[in-house]
């Protein structure tokens, strides 16, 4: 994917196709709560797994039951489709998880 930077109205457009996420600065975030720490450590997993295959990684905070995920393209030093890509990615997955 490329990774020029999006424009702020792109980038609010892609934040209206993914609830729970939201702008913080020049990276989008999203926080989840799981029913234990191993739902949550099980979902960092899986993420791990498709941020390899994107040859993408974000920032990802895990708690007890909760996770955080932290996306920016830092080769842009912006937000770009890849960034996108990859929460709508997380967003496919964290049903199957039971995450809230």
């Amino acid at each position: 994917m490329p990774t020029e930077p999006l424009s702020q109205k792109e980038i609010e457009d892609r934040l209206r196709e993914l609830p729970g996420w939201s702008l913080e600065g020049d990276r989008i975030t999203r926080s989840y709560r799981l029913a234990s720490h191993f739902a949550a450590t099980a979902m960092v997993v899986h993420i791990a797994q498709i941020q390899e295959e994107l040859n993408h990684h974000s920032d990802l905070t895990l708690g007890y039951n909760t996770l955080a995920l932290s996306v920016v393209s830092h080769d842009a030093d912006a937000l770009t489709e890849r960034d996108f890509a990859l929460a709508q990615r997380v967003e496919e997955i964290a049903p199957g998880h039971g995450a809230g």
